[in-house]
């Protein structure tokens, strides 16, 4: 996390080596960039994020995936001090 100077936040994810397959990393960053949009407008803006997703695990398999990556988000940004 980085303060940026501009109004919104910009983000980007990002995968350790050796992270799957294509099919696998895709859906982490899909399933990422949704948990965001669906709590970006309950965080303060002007900050740059970096997030280094991990490997899936059962919790990211059942049908629920993607209310797990948003309390994952949710609670790290909490921990940071963004959410309003």
């Amino acid at each position: 996390m980085l303060k940026n100077d501009l109004p919104f936040n910009r983000i980007c994810f990002s995968l350790f080596k050796g992270f799957g397959n294509a099919v696998s990393r895709n859906r982490a960053k899909r399933l990422g960039r949704e948990a965001y949009r669906l709590m970006k407008s309950r965080l303060s803006g002007g900050y740059d994020l970096i997030l280094l997703v991990s490997p899936e695990t059962e919790n990211d398999r059942s049908g629920s995936a993607l209310s797990y990556r948003t309390w994952q988000l949710e609670s790290l940004f909490l921990k940071a001090g963004l959410l309003e």
